[in-house]
């Protein structure tokens, strides 16, 4: 769906990085059980988003805009706790595992009921049948290709679903009903189901609604529910109102969400995004660019450095992989040592200092798996492997293949997303290509679902991509190149494996690592699966991410993390007093904040505050 200093530096930034779960953590006004609303309720949280949705059906989203906006909308049957990433029930109240690993008994919540709509104004209760369906529906080809949904979580796992999906059987095997209990049945142990379970795609729909022809009209369940999307000064506004027939509360119940509405704006300009958040028309910048900081910070020293401080900045490292991916159906790729003669080609270095301004948390020569993100996990081993700029072994490996100084060897063209730094980075390795290896690059700036459709029809050569974690596992980032997901018809689309690669060795070992319930073993086949990859060079690993953010810190409980997953079901808006603020810092661990200084090359550890630790292999410090 798309960690730096390497080693412990990584690890270090990790236990800071939920800064602002810590300063916003919420007090509730009542330890009264019952039905009540919260004291701080009401208001409107705004945010702007780069893109637009690119489908209003939650089981084929692959972007991580459209999942933002759609995941407040519906549910899925467990969900990620925005501060530990962590799977917890939602439409499934408790899940109960077999010792073999593949059978998952879920029991579903009775007091869940779908958005009220004009043609089913009471709202429709949610049934375990509409469980079965949403899988159903999902295992079912959508205008003739596979659903996202099926491709990374139903396909070769669920028990029946490819007889299902291939018409050869009227219900999928693996599914069915007993009571309120929903059981899942899988071909062999998945150790990461119940994560993939989580994800966007395996939001439930109403079977009812979508029969009646209403799917596209967002009918969830969630905290949320879709009003309208319409064009102001020439930009689209999603706006999202209060669910008011939720059956979510907080622990003092509370009932959620707090906020009376949710505004998604959709502006791909950062500098235009600045200009939005000065003026309060947004109150998150997420994503800002570091040649833009010295505007954000230019006369409002104070703003951070008052107690209570206004706004909030915080510049974290993010579980993504910034990348370029061969077309390998493409003739020119086909011979691996041209593939690895561009990695060599390329100075990240280059790239991240003059064009990213140093905003990656490092550059990208190591694996597609970001290293050092996952404890435990032996990256080294696969950077023994990955690329660094090499000029001399790139033009070797280039005349090898049969073109010395790219003597017979054709133009190739970069189709990247328009936005952001995309086109100076394409530049960027353009002119390089060209210097080291004598390579004529063209470049084609699309629009983002445009370079979505043309990537997944294997429309073109080289594509920018990126890839962030859906869920906290290597195998999220190791399955965009899993062979078993790339269709057998080439002029079918391939929504996940985008570059089209195949290795049985590769499969074999992601295969082995999916049911190894020794997490040391599961790892081990991760690690020799991704040296696989890295050998092959399908990929063009660039950097790997973080973002800077600037908050207002009004808005509390916002819980920010490494995989960008936003939840808004107990965010709220309230100004904080000097005497709340400080103690707020004595109570929560807040050892210091340092003072921001604007001629201070380290201003960005404004917000570098010192929570608990947490180990991240099995949550079980958090």
């Amino acid at each position: 769906m798309s960690i730096h200093s390497i080693g412990s530096k990584y690890l270090f930034k990790l236990q800071v990085l939920f800064v602002f779960s810590i300063v916003t953590l919420i007090s509730s006004c009542s330890n009264i059980g019952g039905n009540k609303e919260f004291e701080h309720a009401g208001g409107s949280f705004s945010m702007a988003m780069g893109n637009e949705p690119s489908t209003y059906l939650a089981r084929n989203v692959s972007d991580v805009y459209t999942a933002i906006f759609l995941n407040q909308i519906y549910e899925r049957l467990v969900t990620f706790d925005p501060q530990t990433l962590e799977v917890v029930p939602s439409l499934a109240k408790s899940w109960e595992i077999s010792e073999d690993g593949k059978t998952i008994q879920l029991e579903i919540r009775d007091d869940v009921y779908f958005h009220p709509h004009d043609a089913f104004p009471q709202g429709i209760k949610l049934t375990p049948e509409d469980i079965v369906y949403s899988i159903e529906l999902s295992c079912k080809p959508y205008k003739g290709n596979e659903s996202y949904a099926y491709t990374i979580i139903y396909k070769g796992i669920l028990k029946g679903a490819d007889e299902f999906y291939q018409g050869k059987a009227d219900n999928i095997e693996g599914l069915s009903i007993k009571d309120n209990t929903v059981t899942i049945e899988l071909v062999e142990r998945d150790i990461n189901y119940l994560n993939k379970l989580a994800l966007t795609n395996a939001a439930i729909v109403s079977k009812k609604v979508v029969e009646a022809g209403y799917e596209t009209d967002l009918i969830g369940t969630g905290a949320f529910k879709y009003s309208q999307s319409q064009e102001v000064d020439g930009r689209v506004h999603m706006t999202l109102l209060k669910n008011n027939n939720y059956y979510g509360k907080d622990k003092a119940g509370n009932q959620l969400p707090y906020l009376d509405s949710l505004i998604l704006k959709v502006e791909p300009r950062n500098l235009r995004q600045l200009e939005m958040f000065e003026n309060n028309e947004i109150q998150l910048i997420d994503g800002l660019p570091p040649s833009r900081i010295s505007m954000m910070l230019d006369g409002k020293i104070d703003d951070f450095n008052s107690t209570p401080p206004k706004l909030i900045l915080t510049r974290k490292p993010l579980l993504a992989t910034q990348y370029y991916h061969f077309n390998l159906l493409r003739e020119e790729f086909q011979d691996v040592r041209v593939r690895q003669a561009i990695n060599y080609a390329i100075n990240r270095d280059d790239i991240v200092r003059d064009v990213l301004n140093n905003q990656a948390f490092s550059k990208g020569n190591g694996g597609i798996v970001p290293p050092a993100a996952f404890s435990g996990y032996n990256s080294s081993m696969v950077k023994k492997h990955a690329y660094d700029y090499n000029p001399e072994k790139a033009k070797k490996l280039m005349a090898e293949a049969g073109y010395p100084n790219a003597e017979g060897f054709p133009s190739i063209n970069i189709k990247f997303n328009i936005g952001s730094n995309h086109s100076a980075v394409a530049d960027k390795i353009a002119k390089q290509l060209k210097k080291v290896l004598n390579i004529n690059v063209s470049l084609d700036g699309l629009k983002f679902q445009d370079r979505l459709n043309d990537q997944e029809n294997a429309n073109g050569q080289i594509f920018r991509s990126s890839w962030f974690a859906d869920y906290y596992s290597p195998e999220s980032f190791l399955m965009s190149a899993f062979g078993g997901n790339v269709p057998q018809d080439p002029s079918e689309p391939s929504p996940s494996n985008h570059s089209r690669y195949k290795n049985d060795a590769y499969d074999a070992e992601l295969i082995k690592a999916k049911s190894a319930t020794d997490i040391i073993k599961r790892y081990e086949h991760f690690a020799a699966a991704e040296r696989i990859l890295m050998q092959d060079a399908p990929f063009v690993v660039l950097w790997y991410e973080e973002t800077i953010k600037i908050i207002y810190s009004k808005v509390r409980n916002l819980h920010i993390n490494e995989m960008n997953y936003y939840t808004f079901n107990e965010v709220y808006i309230k100004d904080w007093t000097k005497k709340e603020w400080e103690e707020r810092q004595k109570n929560n661990f807040l050892f210091f904040v340092p003072k921001l200084n604007f001629y201070d090359s380290v201003f960005f550890n404004v917000t570098m505050l010192y929570p608990f630790s947490c180990d991240r292999a099995n949550f079980s410090n958090c």
